[in-house]
Order: C-alpha cells, then structure tokens, then sequence
C-alpha cells in the first residue's frame, strides 16, 4: 500500500508543478532568477528544511526553464562546426528551442561548406581544441563579411587572435564553463571575449541569460591565466587522484561503504572527469607551455608537502595549513555553504537511491517468496 500512496503523493506534486509553470510562464514581468529566489523564500518561510527546499527550488527551475514557452524572435542562421559533439549538440538544442534555423558542419561535410555557411549569421566552432585554429583558417574561405564567428574553446587568446586575422566581421570568444549532463543555461557560466562588432552577438548573449545563465565578461588573457587553476590544474589533481587509487588497488566499491559525503564526492569528481573524453581532458591539461609549467610547479608542491610528512614536520604543516587559510579568507564562508548544500543534497539522494533499492529487494524477494508458495 506505502509505494501507492507515495505515487499517488508525487503525481500531486508533479500536478501543482505544472500548475506553478503555468503562472511563471505569464509573469513576464518577473525575471526567472526572481521567480526562483521568492519561491525559494516562500519554502522557508513554511519550514521546509534547507537541504530539500533547495533541491526542489533547482529541480522545479530547470523544469521551468524547460518548459516555458519561446519567446518572438527574429529567427537567426546558425551554422555548428562540430555541432555532433557534446557541447555541439547542447547548443544546437538550445538555439533550435529558442527558434533558430541551425545546420550542423562535421569533418565529413567540407564538400557542402559553401551551402552550409552560405548566409549563415553565425558559425559557431564546437570543434575540439587542437583543430579549432585549423578550422578558422578553412572557414575563412567561405564565411561572407557580416558574418558572426564564435567558438566556445577553453582556450582563448591565440584562439581569438586567429579569428581576428582571418575573418574581417563580427567575432567573439566564448567558453561555457559546464560539461556533460547540462540541459539548460539555467544558473551555468559562459566566459565571454569580446573581439569585434558585440553588437552582433547580442541577441545569442540574450539567450543566455534569458534562460538563467550567467555571462563572465573578461580579456583572453585573463580568461587562459584563470583556465590554469579552474580547469588544466583542477583536471590533472582529480586525474592524478583516479590513477593513484588504480595504483593502489583500492576496492572503489568497497570504500564507498566505509566513506564519508566528502570522499563519496571525490569519487564522484573522479568518476565524472573519468567519464569524458580522455583526449578532451588531457588536450586541455597540454594546451599551452603556460598549463604545463603550472601543472610542473603543482607535482613540485605535492613534493615539498610529503617530504614534510615524511620527516613529520608537524609545526611546518599546521603553519602552511594556516596560511593556506588567511589566503582563502573572506571566501570561506560561502565556499562552506556551498559544500554544505552540495554534501546534504548528495546525502538525501543517496538515501533516497538505498531506500528504493531495499523496496526493489523487498519486492523481488515477496514475489519469489509468492511463486515458491504456488
């Protein structure tokens, strides 16, 4: 009787969810960001705990976001060089969704180039980093003068520079800071580098937003100095992390029995890192001589703190763990929010996951129990 009630309970829930988007979907006055964060007060207000209002605070906006219907747009020609990929495919939803006319230019297409970029009013390059600059250069080929030409790369500088070069119109570079497994623009980052004529970008920056996303506006250089810490230094720490655990031998599935929140979201960090493109990610930890040496001066790090395990320096260490700590500072706080809400929601939905697998147990179990009893 229980699973009955509590579908019966979620098929209510899921009714007043479409009954909200509904209403959301007529007040256009009220941004999405501002219907999110009443409701989200509203959830508190009434007692709901932290950890599960704000799961269905993120849950019901990306429903939202989803369903809310498209608003008038001068339909746009968009041509996705690479457009099969991952993130290709992303953006050939999004931009399809909001009501643009995209055609899709794979390695096996360049026979049809002429047609495919023929009066497009923007190429946007999906293509893996180390054949982005190679792509520019054929694409200048073909692209008309009023043309806008993107792409979403995570590097920038020698990126944008070989656009500007070889194409005379609008080009600008941007890098959406999300991976597999995103739906929607709704609370996810994208670096945008200008590079010549914004304006023609704006209504594809409008569409970001309008969906949730935020814009980071930054120079390239900055952009690839920032990519050295957020992405090259990041991977190569949680991929040294999965190769020393092979190395080790350590039983994955075991230790997750043994495990905390915290090292079950380090595997899950590794797992998802491990999950992509192994030329993806080691491309981006390779990019540039700059990537590398900053990857060489992270392993000199490693090396410095273990000798002082080693001769167990333990006053060094406290005072290198201190400093660590003014340098973080003012940042703390929110940092500790943020994992906090991360390690609570992993921690319902990993119950939520163990109590379905004991009633599919239970359930097997009954159902054998009945056929042995017939």
């Amino acid at each position: 009787m229980l699973p009955a009630k509590l579908q019966e309970i979620d098929q209510q829930i899921i009714d007043l969810l479409s009954k909200r988007i509904a209403v959301l979907a007529e007040s256009a006055p009220i941004s999405l960001e501002a219907q999110i964060a009443n409701f989200a007060f509203y959830l508190a207000q009434c007692g709901v705990p932290e950890s599960i209002w704000k799961n269905i605070v993120m849950d019901c906006a990306a429903v939202t976001t989803a369903s809310l219907p498209v608003n008038s747009v001068q339909p746009r020609r968009v041509t996705l060089v690479g457009g099969n990929g991952m993130m290709g495919r992303f953006f050939r939803e999004r931009l399809s969704a909001a009501g643009h006319q995209v055609c899709i230019l794979e390695q096996s297409d360049w026979d049809d180039a002429e047609f495919l970029l023929a009066r497009a009013d923007l190429v946007l390059i999906c293509v893996p980093i180390e054949y982005t600059i190679e792509v520019i250069h054929k694409l200048a080929n073909y692209l008309e003068p009023n043309t806008a030409l993107a792409d979403i790369a995570s590097i920038k500088t020698p990126i944008l520079q070989a656009m500007l070069e070889h194409h005379k119109g609008p080009v600008m570079g941007l890098h959406p800071m999300f991976g597999q497994g995103i739906q929607s623009f709704l609370s996810q980052k994208v670096v945008v580098c200008p590079g010549r004529e914004d304006f023609a970008f704006q209504w594809l920056l409008d569409l970001i937003e309008n969906e949730g996303g935020k814009l980071i506006l930054s120079t390239p250089e900055e952009h690839d100095q920032m990519m050295m810490a957020v992405q090259a230094i990041r991977n190569f720490k949680t991929f040294s992390f999965g190769v020393f655990l092979k190395e080790e031998e350590i039983n994955i599935h075991r230790s997750l029995d043994f495990s905390s929140p915290i090292f079950r979201l380090e595997i899950g960090i590794v797992s998802r890192l491990l999950a992509q493109s192994a030329p993806l990610i080691v491309d981006i930890m390779l990019a540039t001589p700059e990537r590398r040496e900053a990857i060489c001066r992270l392993a000199k790090t490693y090396e410095r703190l273990a000798k002082l395990v080693i001769q167990n320096d333990r006053d060094t260490l406290i005072c290198e763990f201190k400093a660590s700590h003014s340098f973080v500072g003012e940042e703390l706080n929110g940092a500790l929010e943020e994992s906090t809400h991360v390690i609570n929601a992993l921690s319902i939905f990993q119950a939520a996951k163990e109590a379905e697998q004991k009633h599919l147990s239970f359930s097997g179990n009954t159902r054998e129990a009945q056929l042995t009893y017939h």
